[in-house]
């Protein structure tokens, strides 16, 4: 999207910004950014390198003053607050504490957005937030929100739907107050458009543009070969697209030399929890980029993949560098919202703000009423998958 002088001066700043992947999104929707605020140094530093017209501030959220944001941002107006709090309380990975106390960085979100104003705010995290056992931290949320007046909608979206060649599924929280209808960008890939069918972008896609572009930062070859003899004896046999999670696998792929060594049948399903050896396929989109980089291998080179490569199946744009270590690196490219996903989202807010005007806002009693039944509501509509997900 091509930035017009009116939409050059619609400002947000971004809460828990990482390396400003959602930041970077907006910014080509043609939002600008003010601020991005993370405790994590190297991400705040590779923040401050490729958002060179936004402040970068790395601290605790809770010690940041309005007084502190003004001054940051020249006391300009505030237009979106957007961001991803932590999340570990909410995922279904990990161990999923409702009681989690990081949860409660939501609050400083809310208090935030208290502050400032801003006409949008949008919320980033994973898909366990929908989950039952988190119910009364959703209440929370919705009910910390219309109290400033915001309508709020929910969509866990997969970043594949919109040019991202990678299946990353976040739950997304829009809140305006502005509009009385949220909506939420249509998906542009992995659907049908008028009858015709526009395929994802694939993993096949984007390493051969990055190969155009060999030249490109953060593409270390080095960093990314196999050092564990058994490790690179094992990947040497696993074919395009496969891994290794059942019995079965270890027995079409692995030779007696350079099989698992586990009991198959003492493990809980009788498998591995994530796919080990898991070998990319150029033919289809990647699973959810990780922190680390072993989750994941090169298509058909007996290596890992590199942080560079990580970063272009995240959508990131190849002149976005990232600072710190290899280890550094991948934390910050496996926590990031897709850029293109959060491009997505930012022409979503435009067209909304767009539209506002022409929307009849609803009573204080019609509001409430809406509202009611906002978490069966939730559940039962919020996911957008694309018809081969």
């Amino acid at each position: 999207m091509t930035k017009t002088s009116q939409e050059k001066n619609f400002n947000f700043i971004d809460l828990f910004s990482g390396a400003g992947g959602l930041s970077c999104g907006m910014e080509m929707a043609g939002w600008n950014c003010l601020l991005g605020v993370d405790a994590n140094i190297h991400a705040i530093e590779t923040f401050r390198l490729n958002h060179k017209n936004a402040k970068g501030h790395c601290g605790d959220i809770a010690n940041l003053t309005i007084d502190k944001i003004k001054e940051l941002t020249g006391n300009k107006k505030i237009n979106a607050v957007v961001g991803g709090p932590p999340c570990q309380g909410f995922s279904t990975i990990g161990v999923g504490n409702p009681n989690d106390k990081r949860n409660s960085l939501f609050l400083e979100f809310v208090r935030i957005v208290q502050e400032t104003s801003p006409e949008f705010i949008v919320i980033e995290n994973v898909t366990g937030l929908l989950a039952k056992k988190n119910e009364k931290t959703l209440n929370e949320i919705i009910t910390k929100f219309n109290q400033l007046g915001y309508e709020l909608g929910f969509q866990v979206m997969s970043s594949d739907l919109y040019g991202v060649p990678e299946r990353r599924r976040r739950t997304i929280i829009i809140g305006s107050k502005i509009n009385q209808t949220i909506e939420f960008p249509l998906p542009t890939h992995n659907c049908k458009i008028e009858d015709k069918s526009v395929p994802a972008v694939t993993v096949g896609e984007a390493l051969n543009e990055l190969k155009t572009n060999s030249s490109c930062k953060n593409h270390d070859l080095k960093s990314a070969r196999i050092t564990k003899p058994l490790d690179l004896a094992r990947i040497k046999r696993i074919p395009e697209g496969k891994g290794i999670r059942y019995k079965q696998d270890e027995e079409a792929y692995l030779c007696e030399e350079t099989k698992m060594g586990v009991n198959w049948d003492e493990l809980d399903e009788n498998r591995f929890r994530q796919t080990r050896y898991q070998r990319l396929d150029r033919k289809k989109v990647a699973p959810t980029i990780m922190t680390n980089k072993n989750s994941y291998f090169h298509p058909t080179e007996n290596r890992y993949l590199t942080a560079r490569e990580a970063a272009t199946l995240q959508s990131f744009p190849l002149d976005f560098e990232f600072v710190g270590k290899s280890g550094s690196q991948w934390k910050q490219i496996g926590n990031a919202v897709p850029p293109l996903l959060g491009k997505a989202i930012g022409e979503a807010l435009l067209a909304m703000k767009s539209s506002s005007k022409t929307e009849k806002q609803p009573t204080k009693a019609e509001a409430k009423e809406q509202h009611q039944d906002k978490i069966s509501e939730i559940r039962g509509g919020a996911f957008r998958y694309g018809q081969n997900n």
